[in-house]
């Protein structure tokens, strides 16, 4: 399994797929990361020589925001809307869709599982609502 920018690709997978694995590498990106580096696309992570791995490192650290930079810059990103108290980061702060997406049906990935709301009664409130007393307890001898 090579390790890049202290990532594990996994070696079983076409180089071009592996490279996904990586924080801020999507489709195109890996697409052209194998162009530049001249990378055979049919290539498996696993057969890459240490040269390419170091040309590939030295190619994301110089060019592009991958992994903990793009991480942090996204966290702080998000702070900053939630500081200002702009309507994007008081959908964060609270938990709910932030693209104007419908909230009374689905929204479930970002609010979680639902939670019943109303008092949940036990037996002898139940019973006392419907109008009924409870039933008088056996005479012991």
């Amino acid at each position: 399994m090579p390790r890049v920018i202290g990532v594990d690709i996994p070696g079983k997978k076409r180089v071009e797929y592996a490279l996904r694995y990586i924080y801020g590498v999507g489709p195109t990106r890996a697409k052209e990361l194998v162009e530049r580096l001249k990378i055979s696309p049919a290539k498996k992570a696993d057969e890459l020589t240490g040269e390419e791995i170091a040309a590939l490192s030295k190619l994301l650290q110089e060019d592009y925001v991958v992994e903990g930079d793009l991480r942090r810059e996204v966290s702080g990103n998000i702070r900053r809307l939630i500081a200002v108290n702009c309507y994007r980061g008081i959908r964060h702060r609270k938990g709910l869709p932030v693209r104007g997406q419908r909230t009374s049906t689905n929204a479930r990935t970002r609010k979680g599982p639902r939670k019943t709301v109303g008092a949940v009664r036990g037996k002898e409130a139940r019973s006392a609502v419907k109008g009924s007393a409870p039933a008088p307890a056996p005479a012991s001898k």
